[in-house]
Order: C-alpha cells, then structure tokens, then sequence
C-alpha cells in the first residue's frame, strides 16, 4: 500500500506533486485561487511552487486567463517513461496479437492508487471500438483489470477509497459486492466488467506476475457489450490467461 510517512525533508516535493495531480481532464486549467482552495495550500506558497514547476515547463500559464495547466515537461517525461518501461516493451507483442486474433482492444494497465492507468493499448479490426486511451486511468472497482487486481492482491477492497463512484446503473459500489466476484475470478483466472464502466462496454481481463508471484499490472480485451456474450467472454478469459501464464515465466 501506499506509505503514509514519506521521508523528512520531501513536503516542499510533495506539495509540488499533489498541485500537478490536481489537473485532470475536466479540470486541465485553473487559476491560482483555485489551485490554493483545492490543495489547501495558501497563496503564496501555491504560487512559489508553481513558479518552480513553471522554470522547468512541467506548469505553463496562459497570460491572458492567468489560467495555468500542464506543461510540455511533462510530455517528454511521460514519453521517456513509456519508452523506458520494460514491462511495455515485454507485453507490446503480445497486446497486437491478442488485438488481431480477438478483433478487440487489448490494453496493458497497472494499478495507479484507486485506478488502473492504461499504459499501452492496441486497436482491433472493428470500427467501432474503444481506442485512444492511453495515459488514462479508470477507477478500479468499474474495469476488469481493477477486479482482478484486487482479487489476487493481499489488501483487495482496501485499496478501495470509502465513496466509490457509480458510473453506471451496474457499477459495484458497495465493498462487500465484490467478495463473491473476488472468489470466481481466483477461481477461472480471470475479471468481467459489463456495462459497468459505461453502458455497451464490456471487457475481460487477468493479472500479469512476476517470475516470483508479484503482480505488475493487467491485462484485458474488451469492446461493445453486442460482442461479448458469455461463451466469448469465457473464450476470451481462457486466451488472457493462457497468455500471460507464458509472459509470467520471463518478467
């Protein structure tokens, strides 16, 4: 779990982090004022830390709003990061061949605090599918990957916050829900979501391990729930496990 006692000396890091986590895709521009309320910090050391996060471009400011948002530093830092995960690179492959056999989005996702940030994606052959998703998080307890996740994780719904979202009328957010789920998905090796992450969105998916038994993160196919009825969810299921029980023995 996440360590609550960072190291003496890091509050000044800390708060700079936390400003960057506030800018999300419904929120990529706030003013100073706004970045003081929601962070709890005063105006003056917001400020003296969005200038430090400004001199080396990871915030930009829009002189006519005074609006700040994310800068290109970080661009090239997420760039240098997935160019450098290895785990990326090992599961590349495997994520175009599940995408070609399957005709589905395949997705390489790890766990990101209570959400699963997809760290590769590849498209199947259908038009109408779900693509362009890299770099984006989805809450844990709506995907597939986040249920398997936390099925084969020690701390399981405590990774959970206390209010979880519905999405939609299906979403599990009641942490006693997903016991039962819990025990079929450690039973057949794999997570199903139906149309809990968004209404016509179905997906399957499994955990990837390391050589000794850590999980790294997930893998999952998904697409229109028209698509996935239950005989191909358990095929596709079957296909994801065989596949990472392959990928386990070289990560």
């Amino acid at each position: 779990m996440n360590d609550s006692h960072p190291p003496q000396g890091a509050q000044a890091a800390l708060r700079a982090v936390r400003l960057l986590k506030l800018f999300t895709s419904e929120r990529p521009e706030m003013t100073l004022s706004e970045l003081s309320h929601v962070s709890g910090l005063n105006k003056t050391t917001t400020h003296r830390l969005l200038r430090a996060l400004k001199s080396e471009s990871l915030v930009d400011r829009n002189a006519a709003t005074g609006c700040y948002c994310l800068g290109v530093g970080l661009m090239a830092l997420g760039v240098q990061a997935l160019s450098s995960n290895d785990l990326r690179r090992r599961v590349r492959p495997l994520l175009m061949k599940l995408a070609h056999d399957s005709g589905e989005t395949a997705t390489l996702e790890v766990p990101v605090e209570e959400d699963m940030l997809i760290l590769d994606e590849v498209a199947g052959r259908h038009v109408v599918a779900a693509t362009g998703h890299i770099g984006t998080r989805w809450p844990l307890h709506a995907t597939s990957t986040g249920k398997a996740y936390m099925a084969f994780d020690e701390f399981g719904v405590g990774r959970l916050g206390k209010s979880l979202q519905s999405l939609t009328r299906k979403t599990l957010i009641r942490p006693e829900s997903f016991q039962p789920q819990f025990a079929d998905i450690r039973r057949r090796g794999y997570a199903e979501t139906i149309d809990e992450l968004e209404v016509g969105y179905t997906a399957v998916g499994t955990v990837i391990r390391s050589s000794l038994g850590n999980v790294l993160g997930a893998l999952s196919i998904g697409g229109p729930t028209a698509r996935m009825p239950a005989a191909r969810r358990a095929q596709l299921g079957a296909v994801l496990c065989q596949t990472v029980a392959g990928l386990d023995q070289r990560v």
